[in-house]
């Protein structure tokens, strides 16, 4: 068989074993290196490769933001922001059809600018916010919804993992990569909360919810205590990033610290809590180094395949224009929406398609953006919706099947993908701040 043709059944055979179960950086590591070894007919290369994908990813200065920025997150969390952040927003959005679903969205988005992870806010309100929406009589289709649609705020605003994975399969700088986020991430959380008020206006009956008596009161300075610490933990991180003061990892150090000493100023975090969170980091830091590893290996593949030149050739042969490459490439990160995890999709798909992209002459920086909002539009799409599984198993209500997450979280699905087409037109709204 030729480079191409072990290059193409490889790509297939990665795909199979993901959606047959097995574990991801396994599938692309093993299937990379036997195909390495085949396509050179050299064990010795394979292996010298392999040696060479791992050190580069260890060795990596940038790679210290994993770590950081997981820790951060995960202190954040066990320090109880989410709630007060949620409690806020729900008093100042009480009076309007859907303002807790408006609320919800608002939160979600203030929480995923200090945790970076769609399935820690998924798991935080849907313990939050279902309940309190359906004790006020929301449709439960709608109430999980929202949860779902609203936690992939945390895969695009950043700090967020699937930005930082992407930095590092298209070498590109994580600072700007979470830079990008911002405008991208609060454009989507605003169509989120305009499509919740059109929601409430056309069909009522989707919605449901009865208003808010005006009981609830809470003072500025409870406000403040509440909202504050949130607020300051993001300007000090992306503040840092965007004067310059600060490289990404030390950000992701300074936001560390911070969030620990609001954990223990707030007396929010036990010592087994703390230990816990670091063994979680520990977790969570070695699975996505063994991704990143894999996908350094499977890069080189495909390379010496020659399988990315192929696929330029073929649509610089068509005349493809940029929509028709584009299109391409979203209808492809769909269809693996429906089968395979975010992570997923990103270590497979874009060493595909970065040579077309630079050949193009298109920005990296703007590409990942474009990657990771197409690739999150399969956390809400069935028969792999992540973040719909985890609210599901979350959630214990008997009255809320997975049907009813998945049709719930179906019209914010639809929200993402036109925010997508916006983003692809206007590449503005991704660079203006880097």
């Amino acid at each position: 068989m030729t480079p191409i043709e072990i290059g193409l059944i490889s790509v297939v055979a990665i795909i199979f074993l993901i959606y047959a179960g097995v574990y991801i950086p396994v599938a692309l590591g093993v299937v990379s290196f036997v195909s390495i070894w085949l396509m050179r007919d050299n064990f010795t290369l394979a292996l010298n490769l392999l040696k060479v994908a791992v050190g580069d990813s260890a060795m990596e200065y940038s790679f210290a933001t994993i770590p950081l920025f997981t820790f951060m997150g995960l202190v954040v969390s066990k320090a109880g922001l989410g709630r007060d952040i949620y409690e806020v927003m729900t008093l100042r959005f009480r009076k309007v059809k859907g303002g807790i679903g408006m609320a919800t969205v608002g939160a979600n988005a203030v929480f995923a600018a200090v945790t970076g992870s769609s399935i820690a806010s998924a798991s935080v309100f849907t313990k939050v916010s279902v309940p309190q929406m359906m004790a006020q009589d929301y449709n439960p289709r709608f109430a999980v919804g929202v949860v779902a649609g609203s936690s992939v705020l945390g895969m695009i605003i950043p700090p967020s993992a699937m930005l930082i994975i992407y930095s590092f399969v298209a070498e590109q700088s994580v600072g700007d990569m979470f830079l990008a986020g911002v405008i991208p991430g609060i454009l989507l959380a605003i169509a989120y909360v305009l499509a919740i008020w059109l929601m409430g206006r056309f069909t009522p009956g989707f919605v449901g919810g009865r208003m808010i008596e005006d009981t609830e009161w809470m003072s500025g300075r409870e406000i403040a205590s509440k909202t504050l610490p949130t607020l300051g933990l993001i300007a000090i991180v992306l503040g840092g990033i965007y004067t310059g003061w600060l490289t990404a990892v030390e950000a992701g150090a300074t936001g560390a610290l911070v969030a620990l000493v609001i954990a223990l100023v707030r007396r929010s975090m036990s010592p087994r809590a703390f230990w816990n969170a670091l063994l979680e980091t520990g977790h969570i830091t070695a699975a996505i180094l063994f991704l990143i590893t894999a996908a350094s290996i499977y890069s080189r593949m495909l390379g010496l395949a020659g399988l990315p030149n192929q696929l330029e050739d073929l649509l610089a042969g068509s005349s493809a224009s940029f929509w028709t490459v584009m299109l391409l490439y979203v209808l492809l990160m769909l269809f693996l929406g429906t089968l395979l995890d975010t992570a997923s999709i990103i270590l497979i798909v874009v060493p595909l398609f970065l040579p077309l992209v630079e050949a193009l002459d298109l920005s990296l920086v703007w590409f990942g953006i474009v990657t990771v909002v197409g690739a999150e539009i399969g956390l809400l799409t069935p028969p792999l919706g992540i973040s719909c599984f985890v609210i599901k198993s979350t959630i214990d209500d008997d009255r809320i099947s997975l049907k009813d997450v998945f049709m719930g979280a179906l019209p914010f699905a639809f929200v993402m993908l036109i925010v997508l087409f916006i983003l692809i037109e206007f590449p503005i709204l991704s660079l203006a701040l880097i």
